[in-house]
């Protein structure tokens, strides 16, 4: 049985494709995903968090085997994941480590990173495993900057000189 062109079978006035049309109209548009501020969304927050705690755990035990890991202690402050969860960097801070040291442990996670892969494809369950990259976590020294910036003689004056008047219990 063929059905003439624009018509389909079931109700004969077409009831359902009128109710769908009118939930269409009055719905309200929503986004897929949610997103945070940074544009970066709720999945990839949390596929990166779960990263983070994986190399906080592989390099706290020691698991890679390297003469420069084993005299730092690396702190692991972040890690960010593209939003196809591919490619992934890990902001990393040597604790206590000078310029040079920093760029040696960087050296060394970096020629470590397929090593790393692995760890996190065997314990973060995702469908793919992330490309890592290392960066040196520059917010430590930033934070530490601002801190001596307001700490400072000077700024301090200026925040005495713009300070409210004080307002006591006699007026």
């Amino acid at each position: 049985m063929r059905h003439r062109p624009g018509e389909l079978p079931g109700h004969p006035a077409g009831r359902h494709d009128r109710n769908l049309r009118d939930r269409r109209a009055s719905a309200p548009t929503v986004k897929r995903g949610s997103s945070t501020s940074e544009g970066r969304s709720v999945r990839t927050l949390k596929v990166g968090e779960a990263m983070r705690h994986v190399l906080a755990d592989v390099l706290a035990r020691g698991d890679i085997r390297d003469d420069v890991l084993d005299k730092h202690i690396v702190s692991v402050s972040e890690v960010r994941v593209s939003p196809d969860l591919r490619h992934a960097t890990a902001y990393i801070m040597p604790v206590g480590a000078t310029d040079a040291d920093q760029d040696a442990v960087l050296r060394a996670l970096n020629s470590h990173a397929r090593q790393l892969k692995g760890e996190l494809a065997r314990r973060v369950n995702t469908k793919y495993a992330a490309d890592i990259h290392f960066k040196v976590d520059d917010s430590y020294a930033e934070a530490a900057r601002i801190d001596a910036l307001l700490r400072s003689p000077r700024v301090a004056r200026d925040l005495e000189d713009k300070a409210p008047p004080k307002i006591t219990d006699d007026e």
